[in-house]
């Protein structure tokens, strides 16, 4: 088909509109926006930055009532990545951390290596172009069921491919999440996280401005590689997944490392105007974002672009997402300076348009225009629905639950379960001492970073708890941050903002968007309570796959959070495991008993999801967290773990486990006690408890004195005990067998 402009009458037919994501009614709009029938150029830009991922047009209405400013806020969402103070550097200068998550589920499942590398790639680039160092990854796994057929293959695939991009770009995993469910088995969701330090006064933005600027390119050569990525992640799955492969782009962390250090090169200059990374939808989406944000045009000579493939088309140059490609706007006169140091990384440079007063996106190509598209529809004015909804109806409740008849043997089945066994297989192949700040590895409740020259640490985080925002997305909402902020501050840090991955299914089945509002509405809640707003973050729908029945099945609602907070003195961090024995075990936080509820007490040992998720009441959770916040800083507790899966008895076990020291448990109590997963709670070890427990009544907080640590294991005081040993063994033996199997 021809890429010139005004095709003949009936050369776009409905089948090729359908083919590139748009509905008859989006079609219309595109008609009356150019006045004419659009080209295949045209049409496949209209089709990218209309789709899901790039538009949001089925969350943009949602997304705008969640909190996303605040005192330490220096940029929210609308930019690459976010951006909060974290005061001054060793130099005195004030820096901030710059920082991402994004969602690369589909790619991961047609391609788990490629998939989830590029993912990591991503989010990189989205960090560098603001003029960050990156210094922290974290990432968020979903798959299905381990003994599904394929499920083997994408873990190990996914993995490998985290670790491969990360390792060799040289930036530190330094933790993240796993977690199996069969709601997962046909659409596995890869969420990369990325953390980066910059100067604050050193910031870059994507706005072009300076009509006759000149619009440079550099980074990797473009291909065919990742045609309708965009276009595909915004569509379920059916049984022709494979045939989509070609759509994953592939990566080079290598380029990737010396695309880094040329833009941080060039970014210590004056040259630049604006940057974007060409991330989903290339060369158009990161042309069109400049441009829209500035409120300028752009002119593009197609025949100026790098290329890696012979006869290379304007459709296919546009929408190309071969990764380590960026785009800048450069003042005048700084071509060649920009050109010597991309050149000295042995990196393409070369100059393909420039800035200009039209508001238009205009493409030439062979000496023909082949694209004159107004700007307004494809950003801005993109379509925007506020889709109806059915809100999630309450839990029927739980009845008729069973008592533990051996807690030890219970806690023994909980942590040799895939829900709960050692993640280590995964994070041993992630490199997560490079750069040598790294103060805290993946394991604990948060990544610990070292802002490089100082004895202060920024802590990361990622948590979401799908079950519950399955059974009530509103407080599973809620929970999402109220478990981030209690894993920020169980480390000693205050928690300063969070950023989110929202995974759902197909947007315009009623119960699905009931699901998101409900997840927004329960996040929004959280955030102003705890003061961490939201200042970055992704929506990916439809995850779900039809099969051959032809019913479409989708995920569990997983608004994925990634979350950062500020260590002022590292000498103060806390770690989970026990230090010695003879230590006071304290609860901090609850009422003393807890539902079962949807708990994986319940699922794992015996097959029921059922009843309501924990409530999470936000002013119990800033009592709990301001008083161990102060018990930290006060030196008064040796220890710090917060309560999730599993409950306390899990708590424990992990706290053990991560130290080899046992724990005699005295405090007697039902599953429910130990089991439950009640909210707002911690679990410290100290020497001094008549301080710990007065400071808790202080702050109007309930502390429970549950046992001592000591001894080869976890020892309740019914007499049933489970040495630490075997604990461990029982543990680690899930991912070693499975995969060795």
């Amino acid at each position: 088909m021809s890429d010139t402009l005004a095709p003949p009458a009936g050369t776009i037919t409905p089948e090729i509109v359908a083919e590139h994501g748009l509905k008859p009614d989006e079609y219309q709009r595109i008609l009356a926006a150019l006045g004419r029938e659009p080209n295949l150029v045209e049409l496949g830009i209209f089709s990218v930055m209309w789709s899901e991922h790039c538009s949001y047009k089925s969350s943009r209405v949602h997304l705008k009532t969640l909190p996303t400013t605040g005192p330490q806020v220096i940029c929210g969402p609308g930019e690459n990545a976010g951006v909060v103070d974290i005061g001054p550097g060793p130099d005195g200068k004030p820096l901030a951390a710059i920082f991402k998550m994004e969602s690369h589920n589909h790619p991961s499942y047609i391609e788990p290596y490629q998939g989830a590398a590029t993912g990591v790639g991503g989010i990189l680039r989205d960090v560098f172009t603001m003029g960050a160092r990156p210094v922290a990854l974290m990432n968020a796994l979903r798959f299905g069921r381990p003994d599904h057929p394929k499920m083997k293959h994408l873990v190990q695939g996914v993995v490998a491919g985290i670790g491969g991009y990360g390792n060799c770009v040289g930036v530190p995993t330094v933790g993240g999440e796993t977690n199996f469910d069969p709601a997962y088995d046909g659409n596995i969701l890869v969420n990369a996280m990325a953390v980066g330090i910059a100067e604050q006064d050193k910031i870059f933005y994507s706005a072009a401005s300076g009509p006759g600027n000149s619009i440079v390119y550099v980074g990797s050569k473009t291909g065919r590689d990742g045609i309708h990525g965009a276009t595909m992640a915004s569509a379920e799955f059916g049984e022709d997944s494979e045939e989509k492969r070609p759509t994953v782009q592939v990566g080079d962390p290598f380029t990737e490392k010396l695309l880094i250090e040329a833009c941080l090169e060039l970014m210590a200059s004056d040259a630049i105007v604006a940057i974007q990374d060409m991330g989903a939808a290339g060369l158009t989406s990161s042309s069109v974002e400049m441009a829209s944000k500035g409120g300028v045009g752009i002119e593009l000579i197609l025949d100026n672009v790098p290329q890696r493939e012979m006869g290379m088309t304007a459709y296919e140059m546009m929408l190309s997402e071969s990764q380590e490609r960026m785009l800048m706007v450069l003042k005048p006169g700084r071509e060649d300076f920009a050109e010597a140091i991309f050149r000295k990384w042995e990196l393409d440079f070369a100059v393909i348009g420039h800035v200009t007063e039209t508001g238009h996106m205009v493409l030439k190509h062979k000496g023909e225009t082949v694209c004159d598209i107004p700007l307004a529809p494809l950003a801005d004015d993109a379509p925007s629905y506020n889709r109806p909804y059915v809100t999630t109806p309450p839990p029927a409740p739980l009845n008729a639950v069973p008592d533990s008849s051996d807690l030890a043997a219970d806690l023994t089945a909980l942590m040799a379960s895939p829900a709960l066994a050692s993640r280590s297989w995964i994070w041993q192949q992630y490199d997560h001492m490079v750069m040598a700040d790294t103060v805290q590895i993946p394991g604990g409740d948060a990544g610990v970073i070292r802002i490089h020259g100082t004895n202060r640490g920024l802590a990361v985080t990622t948590d979401c708890t799908p079950r519950y925002c399955f059974a009530d997305p509103f407080e599973g909402g809620k929970q999402a941050i109220a478990e981030c902020y209690r894993n920020l501050v169980s480390t000693g840090a205050r928690p300063l903002a969070t950023t989110d991955c929202m995974n759902f299914g197909n947007p315009e089945r009623p119960e699905i968007m009931g699901q998101f509002v409900g997840c927004i509405e329960g996040m929004g809640k959280a955030c102003k309570a705890l003061d961490m707003p939201i200042v970055s973050g992704n929506v990916s729908l439809y995850n779900e796959t039809t099969g051959p029945d032809g019913v479409a099945r989708a995920i569990l609602p997983t608004p994925a959070i990634g979350a950062i907070g500020l260590i002022e003195d590292l000498g103060r961090m806390m770690t989970l495991a026990f230090k010695a024995a003879g230590e006071t075990i304290v609860v901090i936080g609850g009422n003393g008993t807890c539902e079962l509820g949807q708990s994986l007490w319940l699922d794992v040992l015996h097959g029921r999801r059922e009843g309501a998720p924990p409530q999470v009441d936000l002013k119990g959770e800033l009592e709990s967290g301001g008083v161990i916040a102060s018990l930290i800083a006060g030196g008064k507790v040796s220890a710090v773990h917060d309560i999730s899966d599993g409950g306390l008895a899990v708590a424990v076990a992990e706290m053990a486990l991560a130290s080899g020291i046992g724990a005699e448990l005295s405090a007697e109590g039902d599953a429910g006690f130990w089991f439950g997963e009640g909210q707002a709670r911690y679990v410290v070890t100290t020497s001094d408890s008549p301080a710990v427990i007065a400071a808790a009544e202080a702050g109007g907080v309930r502390a429970q004195v549950i046992g001592t640590t000591g001894g080869d294991a976890v020892a309740f005081a019914s007499g049933a005990s489970v040495t630490v040993t075997e604990l461990r063994e029982r543990n680690l033996a899930f991912f070693r067998e499975w995969m060795e199997g």
